[in-house]
């Protein structure tokens, strides 16, 4: 498993004034846990980008707050909604010794046969699902082989998942994770437009 190690300061400005910090390059954060007094800090918003990027939600931080140094996982990013720049982040501390639940991002490998043939598309039903395992543990992904579906209305479901050794996928097993849907065509869907507004016309 990648280590990844990031360093917060304290901090002691809060509510609107954390604008300042965000000028100066620092993001306001916060970490919590069970049985942990929640820490207002900041942290580098260049460094932290960068282990968001490597870490995602499933990667475990070694998190030095002076003397300290925590186990965390990121718990959520608040972003901007039009720059896209983080606006804040919670960081979930945990005991590597007691297992946790998260989520963790589906990684499709291969290239559905039905797809490569021309007969349908490969829609995405689920793009994660959660898991509960050691925090050493987790994944950064689970790989799913798309490459066996071969017909419209073929699908793979949670239970066709392959789970790494030490990790529980806690979702239904029935629930679809991918599927081959029908290959239509652009004047097949002008059509249904077309026929789907004389009805609604009909209708009022």
């Amino acid at each position: 498993m990648k280590k990844h190690t990031l360093t917060a300061l304290p901090r002691q400005i809060l509510g609107r004034k954390v604008k300042q910090l965000r000028k100066e390059g620092q993001i306001p954060a916060t970490v919590y846990g069970k049985n942990v007094k929640s820490v207002s800090i900041a942290v580098s918003g260049d460094v932290f980008e960068k282990v968001y990027k490597q870490a995602g939600k499933t990667g475990l931080i070694e998190l030095t707050l002076g003397s300290d140094v925590r186990p965390v996982l990121i718990n959520t990013v608040q972003f901007h909604p039009v720059t896209r720049d983080v606006l804040h982040v919670e960081f979930r501390q945990v005991d590597l010794k007691e297992k946790v639940k998260a989520n963790v991002p589906l990684e499709l490998v291969g290239e559905a046969k039905a797809v490569t043939d021309k007969m349908g598309v490969l829609l995405t039903i689920l793009d994660w699902v959660e898991v509960e395992a050691l925090p050493t543990d987790l994944p950064e992904n689970i790989k799913l082989d798309v490459s066996e579906l071969a017909q419209v209305d073929d699908e793979l479901k949670v239970k066709d998942l392959k789970a790494p050794s030490g990790v529980a996928i806690l979702d239904d097993g029935e629930l679809t994770l991918v599927k081959v849907g029908a290959l239509v065509s652009r004047e097949a869907e002008v059509q249904a437009a077309e026929e789907a507004a004389k009805k609604a016309a009909a209708e009022a």
